[in-house]
């Protein structure tokens, strides 16, 4: 945990040298919820310390887990996790939160959740969450101020009739508890999915499809704690490459998720971007990235993620010439243009499309981040922009970013956090027992 003010960047430096990338929050935090599943101790090895997490260890807290810290490595106790408990208080700071119901089911028979919170970029809707709880044959039922869920998980046939991660990590928790087999269509294939199964399968879950976009699980009556490493965060990785494609910089990453990378990649290389593999290290050289990109749209995996579409705008408004960003998964991820225009940005949106006029340098500018990826990439901008630039709302970035102000300085860039109030500080810190 950190103190949270304002970011100050000076920009117009490249960025070089190397970066090692953080442990995957959108992998840890479904591993937190599973860890729930087993009666003993989980570990999540090299996880990162970052805001969402604490706040889904706090919510975990609440429901009597029992947790510390070692270094990077997060243990969970759940040998006296208690039903009954509340998690209602914690929910409404964070999104994935609400992935806990399938889990409380399947460990209690019951449960309650606040409505979930987090960044505000658009309509998610928990429909798909409850659909796949009741195909399941739990009893789930929405009030004012919270979500109720009864009744253990029975295993069935979910076909979801759009593709949703969290909905997805929702029903393989739920099933993994239950004696019967689940089939999940139409399921989501993001890495997250596959990891989620990994972990699962480790607690003594068998699962086949994980990826495939249609799985079969099969439960047992208990399931085993795990100890599992939390994989590289590929969102984080590539937020970094970019921050070195704006300022035309040579960043390498260390310990780069292999694989996951792929259409980010080839977006890269159409900017002019060049990269290497060279022993599990990805080398990358953006000195000549001069080339706007006419077309561009998100999409499930393995097109490209739209948590980096921002990050990309961000590169595309400091690159002479026409670009478009289509978003296709959350209509109101567009609300850092607005900050972005403050800098000097050309930026139109016109429904679900935004349209950059890329110019040869943007301008420092005071700015406020209003969610995650925003914040991400108003750091970027800023790296690349004459003067300096001060951004405000830092506690949505260090939602996802564990030391984005001292990895930037460790490639030669100019970024330091002032002192804020501490976010989280109400945090039980626990001492490991004896």
């Amino acid at each position: 945990m950190g103190k949270l003010g304002e970011i100050r960047i000076t920009g117009g430096i490249p960025l070089n040298g190397q970066v090692a990338v953080q442990g995957s929050k959108n992998t840890a935090l479904p591993m937190m919820a599973a860890a729930l599943l087993g009666r003993g101790i989980s570990v999540l090895k090299k996880c990162p310390r970052i805001a969402d997490v604490f706040c889904m260890e706090e919510i975990l807290q609440g429901l009597g887990v029992h947790s510390w810290w070692e270094d990077h490595d997060l243990y969970l106790d759940c040998r006296k996790a208690e039903r009954g408990k509340n998690a209602a208080d914690g929910a409404g700071k964070m999104r994935s939160s609400v992935i806990l119901l399938g889990a409380m089911a399947g460990r209690f028979g019951e449960g309650s959740m606040g409505y979930p919170g987090g960044c505000i970029i658009g309509k998610r809707p928990i429909d798909l969450h409850l659909y796949a709880l009741r195909c399941l044959g739990i009893d789930a039922q929405e009030g004012e101020t919270e979500i109720r869920v009864s009744g253990h998980p029975l295993g069935g046939h979910i076909s979801f009739p759009k593709k949703s991660v969290g909905a997805t990590e929702q029903a393989m928790l739920a099933a993994a508890l239950s004696c019967e087999e689940t089939t999940i269509e139409n399921c989501a294939r993001e890495p997250e999915i596959w990891w989620l199964a990994k972990c699962l399968t480790a607690m003594g879950v068998r699962i086949q499809g994980a990826g495939t976009g249609c799985m079969h699980i099969q439960g047992r009556k208990s399931l085993k704690p795990y100890s599992m490493k939390v994989p590289p965060d590929r969102i984080v990785a590539g937020t970094y490459l970019l921050a070195g494609a704006a300022t035309r910089g040579r960043v390498t990453l260390l310990e780069p998720p292999g694989g996951e990378l792929n259409t980010f990649l080839e977006l890269y290389s159409k900017m002019g971007g060049q990269f290497q593999w060279n022993s599990g290290k990805l080398i990358t050289d953006s000195q000549k990235v001069c080339f706007p990109l006419p077309y561009v749209e998100t999409g499930c995996h393995p097109g490209f993620p739209t948590d980096l579409q921002s990050p990309l705008m961000a590169v595309l408004a400091g690159i002479p010439g026409e670009s478009a960003v289509r978003e296709t998964i959350f209509e109101e991820r567009y609300g850092v243009a607005e900050e972005l225009k403050r800098m000097g940005a050309e930026i139109t949106v016109r429904g679900d499309t935004a349209y950059i006029s890329g110019k040869e340098e943007l301008t420092g500018a005071s700015v406020k981040a209003g969610e995650l990826r925003g914040g991400a990439a108003l750091v970027i901008a800023g790296l690349s922009a004459h003067g300096e630039t001060r951004i405000a709302g830092c506690q949505y970035i260090r939602r996802g970013y564990e030391n984005i102000c001292e990895d930037i300085t460790r490639l030669g860039g100019k970024a330091e956090e002032e002192a804020g109030e501490y976010l989280y500080e109400n945090i039980r810190l626990l001492e490991k027992p004896e």
